[in-house]
């Protein structure tokens, strides 16, 4: 596969798997380090694809934030779910809220995945965090996560 062809397919297959769960970019990378080659145009692809996808969801939380609070508000007598959710929102809500903690949260997030970036990049939405600094962190993060992961294959 031509580089601008594996460039394009690790991007659209990141912007995938940052919207849909099942779409499983971690493996991807793995596969992309047994290719060889153009492994590292492959991750960082995928790190800009996946990128794209969390700041669609960062957007879309801070545009309707106030509908999606009014939303959580009703649902909040809706029982075990409810409480389960807040278990991790309003942790990840505070941290993000707080200037010293919100970028180390999302960079650990998006390097490890715990807590998970899928949350992290809503709950960052409504907390105020610039979209630039958001957008970077979560970058470098993905970047250094797949990195990790192609490498095993890649020296073998």
């Amino acid at each position: 596969m031509s580089i601008l062809a594996e460039a394009a397919v690790a991007l659209g297959y990141g912007l995938a798997s940052a919207l849909v769960p099942v779409v499983n970019s971690e493996a991807y990378a793995v596969v992309a380090g047994h290719r060889g080659g153009q492994a590292i145009i492959a991750v960082v692809a995928l790190a800009l694809g996946q990128t794209a996808g969390k700041l669609l969801l960062f957007e879309s939380a801070r545009r309707g934030s106030g509908q999606l609070a009014q939303k959580i508000a009703q649902r909040s007598g809706a029982g075990r779910a409810a409480a389960r959710a807040a278990r991790w929102t309003e942790p990840i809500r505070r941290w993000l809220s707080r200037r010293r903690t919100a970028l180390p949260t999302v960079l650990v997030s998006a390097a490890v995945g715990v807590p998970p970036l899928a949350v992290v990049s809503v709950a960052a939405g409504t907390t105020g965090l610039r979209r630039g600094e958001f957008a970077v962190a979560c970058l470098l993060g993905r970047a250094t996560r797949f990195a990790l992961l192609a490498l095993p294959a890649l020296l073998a």
